[in-house]
């Protein structure tokens, strides 16, 4: 059977370290049976980012609200609701909120990679 879960039912985690005013939410995980990708939600406040970081995995990121920047060792570019990201493996990046409200997307890792604590 499906599993449906709302967002409310899971609670934020600040994340650590070099990120800056950023939560996620582990919304689909192996634990739900999903054998494959780890579904994510991250929001991230007005003037916050996550560490400008690279991991040997790719991650697909769609973007719901909020206006912001993915940087990358070749610039800046701006992105908002109803845009797409594919981040390489290898790829550094981080995202920046530049808008007056939260930066929310949606982030899909493999489910082998640590999903629960890496941007």
């Amino acid at each position: 059977m499906a599993k449906i879960r709302a967002v409310s039912e899971v609670e934020p985690r600040a994340m650590e370290g070099e990120a800056v005013g950023v939560s996620m939410r582990v919304l689909i995980a192996p634990d739900d049976g999903a054998p494959n990708f780890v579904m994510r939600l991250f929001v991230i406040e007005s003037g916050g980012r996550t560490p400008f970081h690279a991991h040997p995995w790719e991650h697909e990121v769609f973007v719901l609200e909020g206006k912001g920047v993915v940087v990358t060792e070749v610039g800046e570019t701006p992105v908002g609701p109803e845009q797409a990201v594919f981040v390489a493996p290898g790829e550094k990046h981080c995202f920046r909120n530049t808008g007056e409200g939260d930066l929310c997307f949606l982030c899909l890792v493999p489910t082998e990679k640590n999903y629960a604590s890496d941007t």
